[in-house]
């Protein structure tokens, strides 16, 4: 893709400028304001409730609760509950599960009077003993009853207890909350029995799917919009009780209604990374050659949803091991239910794995890239497949250049400067590539434009950029002639925006669907008297023309064509999917992140010195996004490993820290010096362009590499994140 690798977002000016317009901000004529009211328990059933002076408030136009809801037919009906779908039945009845469950929708004519009338509604509760803290529920962990949820042995199960040097510990990765800038929020309305959403949703079609279930309508009648998004890291992919309440509050008033999160509601109504607690089991010979490894995690769900991610699926494939054995269990609390964060399962997983790994070549007395080289991977171990491609080694091989690997020492604390103990440490990342069928819709205008349509969204990576650098590259045209429209319902149907996959799925069929466009614009320019008696084979298309390959004086421009067909446009539909001859082998991308530290001894404060992160993705299809995309997964890694962490009065079951100024993130001045950079080899099986998802491996990996590189300059072993100053101040190495 080398001429269009490197063009500009093509969202950027209407971002920066304001003119892009996110869901909360259409325009929409009558629309009225809606807020949810939260229990103020943890578990339990309403005995209660008084909305009479909310009522009663000026401008309310009603108050929604348990009591006088309009319940949706198909709450009555079984439905999905992985595929966008919602079990938790707002306000079905009296029922408290988690801490800030809404129990009420009040909708008023301005944003004021409905935040007012919202603090007039007062709640009583038959209270019951909640549950909302893993280490103290793990008597009630079990298993998940589905072929995901099974446990995974090759070999000897649990041989790493007859290896020559083995090691045993446990990691605990607390609950992390997406928090992306845009609040959770919907403008709802319905016409006729139609519902139309404007929501924040990584997937229009999975929200059809499940607003269609929830109210028994046709999933074609559902309207979704969700064109523009400020960020969601998984949030997205649920559809959640705001809103269907939304929806509910609509078409009671026959209405349009808005209604927007507030910034507390963001840590308990949308889900979270969940609380995972990991015991690793590593063996090795002397020399440094895995035998055995077992990963076992234990992860909160809720009470009425059973939610697992793949946590230990990194441990089956990443290293050469003949006895692996993994194993998931989840434990039911009294919270919403946890949903993917980016980088799912498996930068939960890679802290644990990648962090037992660096413990291990310590105990054997080896660098920890080496103990790695010595164990890699040469093929998919799990599913006994060749790898489609792989460059993990050279990833080593240029972070260790640019890190400046060759100056730490592996006795932790004997590097310094000044009086700052100085730590590398490095992670690897992985994740699966997977391509969702996908249809894409190209149609090139007699103008030269060319558009490309699918209903695919954009919540930042560049989906659109890329589409765009696709299209441009296979007909031939300055990026500046290509039109996206993307993000509603209505267009071709395109896959949920998350999981690494649109590129490959996206992508693959706008390079199909581009190339059927081509061949149609030929065939039809074959058969123009300007083209007579030359063969199909020796044509080609370009700069707006038909010609002929050995001589371009005999060619006829798409003008031209278009006005003798009497068409107003070439236009081809395709649904892409992925070739049989995939399924052959594993496809994955791989990263290796690699962290300088600066520790003070005295004050346990921990500074990134330099950050270095390589990923091997396949062919990169635009440079900028694709480096904007790893930036930003590896600041989300770097927040998993210093700072985030949802803190929970578990007395009352409800979060303490629920807000921007106390639930930190990263910012710029946490970072002295970030580079990332891409192998940039064509895969040559994973889809037509040879790429790669990237996404996901851009956080994975990160939080263990900081977790080595404290180790390296302290002699601390922090297994808890985040690794915060009080877990380091008084057992430090100096």
């Amino acid at each position: 893709m080398s001429k269009t690798s490197n063009i500009n977002r093509v969202d950027g000016f209407a971002k920066v400028t304001g003119s892009a317009t996110y869901s909360a901000e259409y325009k929409t004529a009558g629309v009225v304001y809606a807020c949810l009211v939260g229990s103020t328990i943890a578990k339990g059933r309403i005995k209660t409730i008084d909305t009479k002076k909310a009522e009663w408030a000026p401008g309310v136009l009603a108050v929604i609760t348990h009591l006088n809801v309009d319940k949706p037919s198909g709450y009555q009906k079984a439905k999905d509950k992985r595929n966008f779908g919602q079990p938790l039945q707002i306000f079905k009845d009296n029922s408290i599960l988690y801490y800030d469950q809404p129990i009420a929708l009040v909708i008023a004519d301005t944003f004021e009077r409905m935040r007012y009338a919202a603090s007039l509604i007062k709640a009583d509760y038959l209270k019951e003993e909640h549950s909302t803290e893993l280490h103290k529920a793990a008597d009630k962990e079990r298993k998940i009853d589905t072929d995901k949820g099974n446990d995974y042995h090759r070999g000897e199960q649990d041989g790493y207890k007859n290896a020559e040097v083995i090691l045993e510990t446990e990691y605990t990765i607390p609950t992390e909350v997406h928090n992306p800038m845009e609040l959770a929020n919907i403008i709802a309305k319905w016409e006729g029995n139609k519902p139309i959403l404007y929501t924040k949703s990584q997937g229009v079609e999975g929200t059809r799917r499940s607003v269609a279930g929830v109210f028994d309508v046709p999933v074609e009648d559902v309207e979704v919009h969700a064109e523009y998004i400020g960020g969601a890291f998984g949030m997205g992919l649920h559809t959640w009780p705001y809103e269907i309440a939304a929806l509910i509050g609509a078409k009671k008033l026959n209405r349009p209604v808005k209604l927007v999160l507030h910034r507390e509601q963001m840590f308990t109504n949308v889900g979270f990374r969940p609380y995972t607690i990991q015991k690793m089991g590593l063996g090795a010979t002397k020399d440094g050659k895995l035998t055995g490894l077992t990963h076992e995690a234990v992860a909160m769900t809720s009470s009425y949803e059973d939610f697992m991610e793949g946590t230990v699926n990194m441990s089956r494939f990443i290293y050469d091991c003949p006895n692996v054995s993994t194993r998931y269990r989840i434990v039911p609390l009294d919270t919403c239910t946890p949903i993917w964060m980016r980088g799912p399962g498996e930068a939960t997983g890679s802290f644990a794995l990648e962090s037992a790994m660096d413990e291990l070549a310590y105990k054997l007395n080896l660098d920890p890239i080496e103990f790695r080289k010595r164990n890699y991977a040469e093929k998919d171990q799990e599913q006994n497949k060749p790898w489609s491609s792989k460059f993990l080694l050279e990833c080593y091989e240029a972070g260790m250049e640019r890190i400046g690997w060759k100056n730490r020492k592996n006795e932790p604390g004997s590097v310094k400067e000044g009086n700052w103990l100085v730590g590398y440490g490095m992670g690897t990342g992985t994740f699966g590539c997977y391509r969702s069928p996908t249809s894409v819709k190209a149609k090139f205008l007699a103008n030269g434009d060319l558009v490309l349509q699918c209903s695919v969204n954009d919540m930042g990576p560049g989906t659109a950029t890329m589409m765009t650098a696709i299209g441009a590259e296979v007909i031939g045209l300055p990026s500046e002639n290509v039109i996206i429209e993307m993000g509603k319902s209505g267009l071709p149907k395109g896959p949920t925006q998350g999981g690494s996959a649109t590129t490959s799925s996206v992508g693959s069929a706008v390079h199909d669907a581009c190339n059927l466009l081509l061949n149609k614009i030929i065939e039809v320019g074959s058969k123009n008297p300007a083209l007579k008696g030359i063969a199909i084979t020796d044509l080609t298309f370009e700069n707006g023309s038909v010609f002929s390959k050995k001589d371009k004086s005999k060619s006829v421009t798409l003008t031209a064509l278009l006005r003798s067909n009497k068409l107003e446009d070439f236009e081809v539909e395709n649904l892409s999917k992925a070739a049989e001859e995939a399924k052959k082998y594993s496809i994955y991308s791989f990263s290796v992140h690699f962290v300088k530290v600066l520790v003070n001894p005295n004050l346990g404060k921990i500074r990134l010195a330099h950050v270095v992160s390589c990923a091997d993705i396949g062919t990169v299809i635009s440079q900028k996004t694709s480096a904007g995309q790893m930036f930003g997964g590896a600041v989300g890694g770097i927040g998993m490993g210093l700072m985030e962490a949802l803190e929970i009065d578990h007395r009352f079951g409800r979060p303490i820290n629920n807000n921007f100024a106390d639930y930190h993130v990263p910012v710029n001045a946490d970072i002295e010096k970030q580079e990332v950079f891409f192998i940039n080899k064509k895969d040559p099986i994973s889809n037509p362009m040879g790429t790669k998802g990237l996404g996901e491996t851009a956080l994975v990996g990160m939080a263990p590499a900081i977790a080595n590189a404290v180790f390296n300059a302290t002699g601390k072993r922090v297994r808890d994140l985040p690794i915060t100053l009080d877990k380091i101040i008084e057992t430090v190495k100096v």
